[in-house]
């Protein structure tokens, strides 16, 4: 039998690959949710998911894949077939602060092909609702006369709001105990009790609590207020210039997928995020859909890249270890 020529290998390579392309999806998609149902990752991703079947298609998927952090979703995403067939739901604990807390199995720059930067949500700081503080520069007072005994709570060691207390101390001079949780609702139930102090968290998780009064909401990290909750002040309003920080969500698939299905998808999520009705639903929940330039696999590369730099010396600094 004749061997192929380099030249007609890689011809055939490539016709191999943009026939994979037109054709795609030709079977479902799954869509790896590393947290489990319920969660706020997961609610983003079966609203989504809800809008992109018809442009794709096929069956979509989701499967919850709990453990380590979200990082055994995540690797089982990285070491997926790069067909189009696997694709990785995660945010910025998977993709940021996993990578400088836990020794991984993947890269989590490196290993995965960008889709597209999903709805962003600024967090909150958030007190019970007995806390004498009426505001947020009251509440830093209150803090650093009770630092013995003033405690946070977090959704586990190394998520964003374990993070966000950490630079919260640094830039009030303040110190409490984190109180670690297993995800943010049981912070909330425990907030709501009285349990703990205050906890920093997205607001789609604890704004319903906030309205009914059993918490209190003193600001929100960002440099806008928030369309959903327009009463809570910045904290550059608040007096505390400088502290931003958020949860952001993205849509990657395993290195090497190739560029035509990439492009496929991330078409289908733009469209999913356009549809008035998933608008909505994102906005009552106080997440924040990207500019549409900003919805590109180019440009959650681009943001990615700067988050990893942003945070990682933070968080290594902190000296902050799985658990």
């Amino acid at each position: 039998m004749k061997k192929l020529s380099s030249v007609t290998l890689a011809c055939f390579l490539a016709t191999a690959v943009g026939a994979l392309a037109e054709t795609y999806p030709s079977k479902p998609i799954t869509f790896i949710v590393p947290y489990a149902a319920g969660g706020q990752l997961d609610m983003i991703t079966r609203t989504l998911l809800e809008r992109m079947r018809e442009p794709l298609g096929q069956t979509l998927i989701v499967d919850n894949v709990t453990g380590a952090g979200g990082s055994l979703g995540t690797g089982r995403a990285a070491r997926a077939a790069p067909d189009g067939y696997t694709v990785a739901m995660g945010n910025w604990n998977t993709h940021v602060a996993n990578g400088a807390i836990y020794s991984l199995q993947y890269d989590v720059l490196r290993d995965f092909e960008p889709v597209a930067l999903l709805p962003y949500e600024p967090v909150v700081v958030f007190a019970k609702n007995m806390m004498a503080a009426r505001n947020l520069s009251e509440f830093i007072a209150w803090l650093r006369a009770n630092g013995d005994a003033a405690s946070m709570g977090t959704s586990g060691v190394g998520a964003v709001g374990h993070v966000a207390g950490i630079l919260f101390q640094r830039q009030t001079s303040t110190r409490f105990q984190f109180v670690p949780y297993r995800g943010a609702g049981p912070a909330i139930q425990d907030l709501i009790a009285g349990q703990i102090d205050f906890v920093i968290t997205g607001p789609s998780i604890a704004l319903e609590q906030m309205r009914a009064g059993a918490i209190k909401a003193y600001a929100v990290a960002a440099k806008t207020r928030s369309a959903a909750a327009p009463d809570i002040p910045t904290t550059e309003e608040a007096g505390l210039p400088g502290f931003y920080i958020g949860v952001w969500q993205g849509a990657w698939f395993p290195k090497g997928t190739p560029k035509d299905i990439i492009a496929k998808l991330n078409a289908a999520v733009r469209h999913a995020m356009a549809d008035p009705t998933v608008r909505e639903r994102f906005d009552s929940l106080g997440l924040e859909i990207p500019p549409a330039g900003q919805q590109t696999p180019e440009a959650l590369a681009a943001f990615h890249k700067a988050e990893i730099e942003k945070w990682w010396p933070i968080i290594k600094e902190a000296k902050i270890k799985a658990q």
